[in-house]
């Protein structure tokens, strides 16, 4: 190679050692192997190659941009997702174009469209408009919600975590058992959470309870339900599904606050995995979604070309660890075996 002049990408092939047409492939974000992606990117590392997103883009009528439709970065899953899904496409070689509806179901329609004013070349979007819909040549993945049957959905396997947790508990001893969620009103992925625990209640003939509140009722009607529940610091439950993480630390120390011990007197599942920033370790004993795997397939399905064909909705393994309200004790993220996605060592 000429070390007067910028490497090129016959210089990357070369020095990786494979052929031209693979190089392409990678620095436009296409499916190739493992060892071929490492060897083409190390490559060009060494060569200090830089890809030139003007060129490529006048080439191939593409931007390299994807924007990201997100509710909130205040919620620690919301801000490790858009984490995932920023390097997972950083990885493909696309920057990322981040905007955030705090919640307004209002704001998504006029969010679509000022992401597609700024010409990206795919959207990934975690929506809460019922009526949502988008007329548009920009591919589109969601995450949790399919609104649309020609729209692929990506979501963790909610159904079958709502067994494990119910299955935990009852492996660790419990005997009556309830589900709390507090969530929108709008259908999503998540709603299949309570189903698949008292399907696991149901067959084995185990005694429940569910309560459902919707996000505008705040969390009182829960406090309340658990109130009529407690008898002289006794509360007829003895394990407790909560649908998220930040519900399941809020009842724990409603209960502890009222003289409840937890999990000596009551165990309590969240889900999600949300991580103390402090300590490293899960906030509570949880239904792990897994993020990474999560991100890497909506964007391995935006950047296809093929539609997924039937029901356009994948669903991702779950796993269960320990955080400290389970009498299977604490667990740190390292000890668990799930990754950590707040600790860039694991990347």
């Amino acid at each position: 190679m000429n070390r007067n002049l910028q490497p090129t990408m016959k210089d990357v092939a070369r020095e990786a050692g494979v052929a031209l047409g693979t190089v392409s492939r990678v620095f436009n974000g296409y499916p190739v192997g493992e060892e071929y992606r490492e060897r083409v990117e190390a490559a060009a590392e060494k060569l200090n190659y830089r890809i030139n997103n003007y060129a490529r883009g006048l080439k191939t009528n593409k931007t390299f941009c994807i924007g990201l439709l997100m509710p909130s970065l205040r919620h620690p899953f919301f801000a490790a997702l858009i984490d995932e899904l920023t390097a997972a496409l950083m990885h493909r070689g696309y920057l990322t174009n981040v905007m955030i509806t705090n919640f307004d179901p209002g704001a998504e329609l006029k969010c679509f469209n000022l992401i597609e004013q700024n010409k990206v070349d795919g959207i990934i979007a975690l929506t809460y408009r019922p009526d949502l819909v988008v007329e548009s040549a920009v591919p589109v993945v969601t995450i949790d919600r399919q609104f649309h049957p020609a729209i692929p959905c990506v979501s963790s396997d909610n159904f079958r975590g709502g067994q494990m947790a119910a299955e935990k508990l009852l492996e660790l001893g419990c005997r009556k058992l309830l589900f709390l969620r507090i969530g929108p009103e709008i259908q999503s992925e998540a709603d299949r959470r309570g189903p698949g625990f008292e399907d696991v209640c149901r067959r084995t003939g185990t005694a429940y309870d569910s309560l459902l509140v919707n996000d505008e009722e705040t969390e009182a009607p829960v406090y309340q339900f658990l109130s009529r529940h407690l008898q002289d610091g006794h509360l007829d439950f003895d394990g407790i599904f909560c649908n998220t993480d930040g519900l399941a630390r809020r009842v724990m120390e409603f209960l502890e606050r009222n003289g409840v011990r937890v999990p000596d007197e009551v165990q309590i599942i969240g889900y999600d995995g949300i991580i103390d920033f402090a300590t490293g370790c899960y906030v509570c004993s949880t239904i792990v979604q897994p993020l990474r795997q999560m991100a890497e397939a909506a964007v391995n399905l935006l950047l296809s070309s093929e539609t997924p064909a039937g029901e356009a909705v994948l669903r991702l393994p779950v796993t269960y660890v320990p955080g400290g309200t389970t009498r299977d004790g604490p667990a740190a993220v390292g000890d668990s075996g799930v990754y950590n996605p707040f600790h860039t060592e694991f990347r």
